[in-house]
């Protein structure tokens, strides 16, 4: 960083890490976030500078390599998942205390238990709350969901994941996939996932059968993801630097974030 733009870092940790085949020759972007910093930035080697807002980094063209990073960049580090919830106004309640509380940014809306009907007329109030606090929202269900909520994009099952042979919405829509093992962390890179949860890292009561995968294996995986990845089963916000040091994008969680 001194070398390129003349600056010291003094507060940074790991982002992402993206492993990338051209037909050439292969590399690894091993990327960090810095926090903070001294010194101006400024192109020792005559290249240009400039700061731009993050929404405005898909204006620039960059090469294929750098597209998870791009993702990684206006990624959070927290990914609400909702509860089941029968009391519709509980359910607004608590969405509206993560959104302003917590400041969750990142919103998947999983109701499994309701009918189509019900589901979309949630996802109608659940979308009014996250843009009233800049948050995005991700239906959890069929993509022709969109059609009825002008949601940010949609989360697929693993079961779905498995059985698409192309990505079901268009590339400006956000695409989160659940994964659970190699074979479907490949399959989000052939849809072009823009982000996975990878689970479970640890026993969960709502999956006690399921056997955990526990750090070292979940940073086996995460190293050749060509997505973001978020840790999911058992996590908490004191999760939340362990996961960053293994190569994930931060955690996703039910139970810490619902109250």
């Amino acid at each position: 960083m001194h070398e390129e733009l003349g600056v010291e870092i003094r507060n940074a940790q790991p982002l992402i890490r993206v492993h990338h085949e051209y037909p050439d020759k292969h590399i690894l972007l091993d990327v960090w976030q810095v926090h903070e910093f001294s010194g101006e930035p400024f192109g020792r080697e005559g290249q240009a500078v400039r700061w731009v807002p993050m929404n405005e980094l898909a204006n620039y063209p960059f090469p294929a390599a750098n597209l998870p990073i791009l993702r990684a960049v206006m990624l959070p580090t927290e990914y609400l998942i909702t509860a089941e919830e029968d009391d519709e106004a509980r359910f607004d309640a608590r969405l509206e205390r993560a959104l302003r509380e917590d400041s969750i940014r990142l919103v998947q809306l999983r109701a499994k238990q309701l009918d189509r009907s019900a589901y979309v007329a949630r996802a109608q109030r659940a979308l009014a709350l996250c843009k009233r606090h800049g948050a995005r929202l991700l239906l959890n269900g069929e993509p022709d969901l969109l059609q009825e909520v002008d949601a940010d994009g949609i989360h697929l099952t693993s079961a779905r994941l498995m059985k698409l042979e192309r990505r079901p919405i268009a590339e400006n829509q956000w695409l989160s996939a659940s994964t659970h093992d190699q074979a479907q962390l490949s399959q989000a890179a052939v849809l072009g996932c823009d982000f996975v949860t990878l689970s479970p890292l640890r026993t969960t009561p709502s999956h006690p059968e399921v056997p955990p995968m526990g750090w070292h294996d979940f940073q086996q995986l995460v190293e050749r993801a060509a997505m973001p990845v978020f840790a999911l089963g058992g996590m908490t916000r004191f999760d939340a630097h362990h996961a960053r040091a293994v190569g994930a994008q931060g955690i996703a969680s039910i139970r810490d974030f619902w109250k």
